[in-house]
């Protein structure tokens, strides 16, 4: 019998040993489980974090899109109004346009009359030229086809040819009456101060006389000085001092 209490409590002790081994390896089993499901938490929770995050950074830049359209907007206010305020003196200007077309025609039918009578009181230079020029003026107020900014562009345009007569020299060829003879004959003009001519063989010469309203002989002694003029007026000397009569209006 003393032989059997031994047996039997190893066997207790085996028995033992077995159930633990069993609930540990339950136990292992449980806390596998656990991690696991702990792990695929985690995972979503980690998820769910980037998630949020992505949306907390979407919801920034919608916030500053929408106060970058805000400043936008109010820039676009801002523009619209000035852009109603210059439609509206636009109108006005447009409503003021016929009455200062009616206005402005008659200025320029005035203007191409004075500058007529000036014309045909002045030297007597460029005569063929001048006279087409206010023709085409004439004719260019009768057309329709040509709107009324541009004809008194062009009407200022032969008023400032005529100004730049006056302080420019000049040499051109063309045909004058010379003791009862058409003759052609080299043409200087100095300003609207004197206008020579000397004949091409270069042996008469004369001057214009506002007062006698023609031309005078002038001494052969001035021929000389007459080339010199017309050689620098064709640039073909340099600017140099001349000695000519001049015939001052009184």
């Amino acid at each position: 019998m003393k032989g059997v209490k031994p047996l039997i409590l190893a066997g207790i002790v085996a028995m033992s040993a077995t159930v633990q081994a069993n609930d540990l390896n339950k136990v292992i089993d449980k806390s596998s489980e656990i991690n696991k499901s702990a792990a695929q938490s985690q995972t979503k929770i980690d998820k769910i974090a980037d998630s949020m995050q992505g949306r907390l950074q979407q919801f920034k830049t919608l916030n500053k899109e929408i106060d970058g359209l805000t400043v936008y907007n109010a820039q676009l206010s801002k523009q619209l109004s000035n852009q109603m305020s210059e439609m509206e003196a636009l109108s006005l200007s447009m409503d003021q346009v016929s009455i200062i077309e009616r206005q402005i025609t008659p200025l320029m039918l005035r203007m191409i009359t004075g500058l007529e009578q000036f014309v045909a009181l002045d030297v007597p230079f460029l005569t063929d030229e001048r006279e087409k020029r206010l023709a085409s003026l004439k004719t260019m107020m009768d057309r329709a086809d040509i709107n009324s900014s541009e004809k008194f562009r062009r009407v200022l345009e032969a008023y400032q040819v005529e100004v730049d007569y006056g302080r420019t020299i000049e040499a051109y060829t063309a045909l004058l009456d010379v003791d009862g003879q058409e003759r052609e004959v080299d043409f200087l003009r100095i300003g609207r101060l004197e206008l020579i001519y000397l004949t091409r063989d270069g042996k008469k010469a004369g001057s214009w006389d506002q007062d006698s309203n023609g031309f005078v002989a002038l001494p052969d002694s001035t021929i000389s000085q007459i080339n010199k003029g017309l050689r620098i007026a064709r640039k073909q000397l340099a600017p140099d001092m001349l000695t000519l009569p001049v015939h001052a209006a009184d």
